[in-house]
């Protein structure tokens, strides 16, 4: 492996699991904030636990990056700046307990809708697929699109459960905020009709 194929790796371990994480976490939110820490840990070492065995196991199959064109690779390394940049931004607003989800599996916390979230509902899942995008395009084979997409599409699906979750916590305030505020990119492609 270059050392290109081990920063997609990299890129890959840090991101692939949040959406098997949050599947586990969601749709049982209350069963797991009456377990204290044990979602953080049982979810998380999960999560991260299989999906670094998979990506360890099938790593030749995923990551071959020597016929990476350079225009994807200095792509994909702009990609991961972006992320970097929305991590931060996200960050900043939230504070890093509430950025890795501490304080939702507590049942705390207000609705932010200030710095970075008064332009994107979900900046740190925006930075996460594009650091996915990048990663493919950096040291991408067929194998490592397919996984993206399904990944993609399950990463969908915990942040509707994760909004379900929200409209719960907060209830007309989220409501507002959804219809103002863009869910991944600072602009929507067809304006609302409300």
């Amino acid at each position: 492996m270059t050392p290109l194929d081990w920063f997609a790796a990299f890129l890959l371990v840090l991101h692939i699991p949040v959406p098997l994480y949050w599947l586990i976490v969601h749709p049982f939110i209350a069963f797991w904030r009456r377990r204290g820490n044990a979602a953080f840990w049982f979810a998380g070492l999960f999560s991260w636990g299989v999906v670094f065995f998979l990506l360890y196991q099938f790593r030749h199959d995923l990551l071959h990056s020597a016929g990476a064109p350079l225009p994807a690779v200095l792509a994909g390394f702009a990609l991961v700046a972006l992320d970097v940049y929305l991590i931060a931004g996200a960050e900043k607003a939230l504070g890093l307990r509430r950025l890795v989800g501490k304080t939702e599996l507590e049942g705390r916390g207000e609705l932010v809708t200030t710095g970075i979230f008064s332009r994107i509902r979900h900046p740190r899942y925006t930075g996460m697929f594009l650091s996915v995008l990048g990663a493919c395009l950096m040291a991408g084979t067929m194998l490592l699109w397919i996984v993206a997409l399904v990944w993609w599409l399950l990463a969908l699906l915990f942040i509707f459960f994760e909004e379900r979750e929200l409209r719960a916590r907060f209830g007309p305030a989220f409501d507002d905020y959804a219809r103002r505020v863009p869910r991944f990119l600072p602009f929507r492609f067809f304006p609302r009709n409300d």
